[in-house]
């Protein structure tokens, strides 16, 4: 059963971090309202508990992991509202009714000429969808609003939000936060000049999914958070370049993670890239860093994504908050993720979510 979302953001976090001192106050929101929240994150001392739950002493855990900012959150759990309906004429994948769980599809990993078609209108939408809410993206605006986007955008286009009821996550696009890696919730927290934010979008469109993700830097960003999103899209395109008929799937992850390594920045990989089609997810599994065994042989007629996820600490240690979704870097460095959908050709590959 899903848990109920935190009450508050102090609630959120004191079941997250509970040796974390905190000091309550109130904040400010976008429209003026105030919420009840934590204002000031005291450390903990030397021989206390780390805030992070591992169990070590902090002086063993945390302490000396990073400059300040590194070591506190600088992302909150904040309220989720409702699930936001859907129209009942547009088509769902199978896991809707299935209780969040997907079915064992009879699906080929070489598709067919007209399940490409059908791919590639919808991942031009989830293009268009990511474009529109990164629009959106700028100081003071919640991230549930950047959500309230992408799922009225999903519908203009008749599709349907693939996350929406994936595995019981209850909205339609993830926003990761900062030192959040992946599937983070969006919520009421408002974005705050200097955030980077992954926004990660996908749509079931004429029974394919389509899967794209997109950074946005939020107001005045400092330069070495906007060096780690510029790296990270590199490191990226660099992924795709190598993809290409009868080559192994390691290439992808020796490019992305030999290039991240020139810039001193760590390749997550518990987060794969995936197979994609009328699967969200499903073979093969693309890994971002180079893996020896990964030797599944690319063939023209396979879809799957590129989406590394790089830290800027050069660890790749993570956390998972309470809520089962959000991951976040053990060491609370920043993080950045991009993401594009890729088709392999019988003379190389063609990005499906890419927008001329």
């Amino acid at each position: 059963m899903e848990r109920a979302p935190p009450t508050s953001p102090l609630e959120g976090l004191r079941t997250l971090r509970g040796a974390l001192l905190v000091v309550h106050s109130t904040r400010s929101r976008a429209d003026g309202r105030t919420i009840a929240g934590v204002e000031t994150l005291v450390l903990p001392k030397s021989n206390d508990p780390c805030w992070c739950g591992s169990g070590k002493k902090f002086k063993r855990c945390h302490k000396d992991s990073g400059p300040r900012d590194q070591r506190l959150p600088t992302v909150r759990p904040g309220h989720i509202s409702a699930i936001r309906a859907v129209p009942a004429g547009i088509a769902r994948p199978d896991y809707v009714g299935n209780g969040g769980r997907p079915g064992k599809l009879n699906v080929a990993l070489i598709k067919s000429p007209d399940t490409i078609a059908r791919m590639r209108l919808a991942c031009q939408a989830a293009a268009k969808v990511a474009a529109a809410v990164k629009a959106e993206a700028r100081p003071g605006v919640t991230t549930d609003h950047l959500d309230a986007v992408a799922h009225q955008s999903y519908i203009d286009f008749g599709g349907y939000p693939s996350t929406l009821g994936y595995g019981g996550y209850r909205k339609s696009i993830c926003t990761s936060v900062n030192e959040v890696i992946c599937h983070g919730i969006p919520d009421d927290r408002p974005l705050e000049d200097g955030d980077i934010v992954n926004i990660d979008v996908t749509i079931f469109l004429d029974g394919v999914h389509g899967d794209h993700s997109v950074m946005a830097c939020v107001g005045a960003v400092d330069e070495s958070s906007r060096r780690l999103v510029d790296v990270t899209r590199e490191a990226m395109d660099l992924g795709i370049a190598a993809v290409g008929p009868g080559q192994p799937i390691n290439v992808v992850g020796r490019a992305i993670e030999t290039h991240a390594h020139k810039h001193g920045y760590g390749v997550v990989r518990a987060f794969v890239g995936h197979g994609i089609g009328e699967g969200f997810h499903m073979q093969p599994n693309v890994p971002h860093y180079f893996d020896r065994n990964a030797r599944f042989t690319m063939q023209p007629g396979m879809t799957f994504t590129v989406e590394p996820m790089l830290t800027m600490s050069g660890k790749y240690d993570y956390d998972v908050w309470d809520d089962d979704w959000t991951a976040v870097t053990h060491d609370l460095s920043r993080t950045a993720q991009w993401e594009h959908t890729v088709l392999v050709t019988d003379t190389g590959h063609e990005v499906l979510t890419f927008l001329d």
